[in-house]
């Protein structure tokens, strides 16, 4: 199921069919948070504010990936994701344009709701993107600027082996010596005996850190930033735990929605290898120690 999302061929065009006028922006003023893309809040003459992300023209991808994942997301009707107005290219740029959140003041039960939230998502029916008891996605995304695979596979290990651990191993291979690169393919061999299969697929935000939620003007938790696929729900809430983690509150309610099944603990740092290994890719040497050290708690 791809995003229906509307491309144009200019900003102005766009701004001009969703306002319903002629395109006259106000002001365009620099949004500080990400890494990968220039992010602007947008004012429009009639008052309308929205939220631009930008890139090179040839990355137009990033923000079709992303808008899909938005897309499915919302369809869960589990939590809220910022509402997709257009994209495109406009001369030598990418475009994604979004509805402006106004940051509100987070809900005394924030972290909490969040938790059910996350777990309502999690057991929403997303059979729509793969196939009855599929893991992987309507098409291949990006975690962060790096290429993620979704080729769809009836297992979750396999699927965990060869479109996430397999990938980024191999893209990585130039930072191993000869005693690493052994280490890393026989805890390939070992993973199938630590991994186990989901009890039933899920639609997983897919780089779900502290960075890719926000309080949004309802003072509940908005998720951005999706890399979203099917798979293992475990893998998410991994991932909210690899830096620094989520308050308690956050993991008892979730827990109380949707026990996890036995050894978790054990798992959770074979599924943030994926990440670690993804920013050695992307950010270079300083992720080697955290890759290794990972590893070797497992070989």
């Amino acid at each position: 199921m791809r995003s229906t999302l509307r491309e144009y061929t200019s900003l102005r065009e766009a701004l001009s069919d969703i306002s319903g006028g002629e395109a006259d922006i106000r002001r365009k003023s620099p949004v500080s948070g990400g890494d990968i893309n220039r992010a602007y809040l947008l004012e429009y003459s009639n008052g309308d504010v929205f939220f631009l992300k930008e890139n090179a023209a040839k990355n137009l991808d990033f923000f079709r990936r992303e808008a899909e994942g938005l897309e499915a997301i919302r369809r869960t009707g589990a939590i809220s994701v910022p509402e997709l107005k257009a994209c495109g290219r406009d001369g030598d740029a990418s475009f994604l344009l979004m509805e402006y959140l106004e940051p509100g003041k987070k809900a005394v039960d924030f972290y909490e709701d969040f938790g059910r939230r996350l777990a309502a998502m999690h057991a929403a029916d997303c059979s729509a993107y793969t196939g009855e008891g599929k893991f992987g996605f309507t098409s291949d995304n990006y975690i962060g600027a790096g290429f993620q695979s979704n080729t769809p596979e009836r297992s979750w290990i396999d699927f965990f082996i060869r479109r996430r651990l397999m990938p980024q191993i191999r893209r990585a291979e130039g930072y191993f010596d000869t005693v690493e690169r052994a280490a890393l393919e026989r805890l390939l061999e070992k993973a199938r005996d630590i991994l186990t299969e989901a009890e039933k697929p899920a639609l997983l935000h897919g780089d779900l850190w502290s960075g890719n939620y926000m309080t949004g003007p309802d003072g509940r938790a908005w998720l951005i930033d999706p890399a979203a696929y099917v798979g293992h729900p475990e893998a998410d809430l991994a991932m909210t735990e690899l830096f620094g983690g989520f308050p308690r509150a956050f993991y008892r309610a979730y827990l109380e929605a949707a026990p996890l099944q036995p050894g978790y603990e054990e798992r959770r740092d074979l599924y943030n290898l994926y990440h670690l290994l993804n920013h050695l890719n992307l950010f270079g040497l300083s992720y080697h120690h955290a890759v290794m050290a990972v590893v070797r708690t497992y070989v």
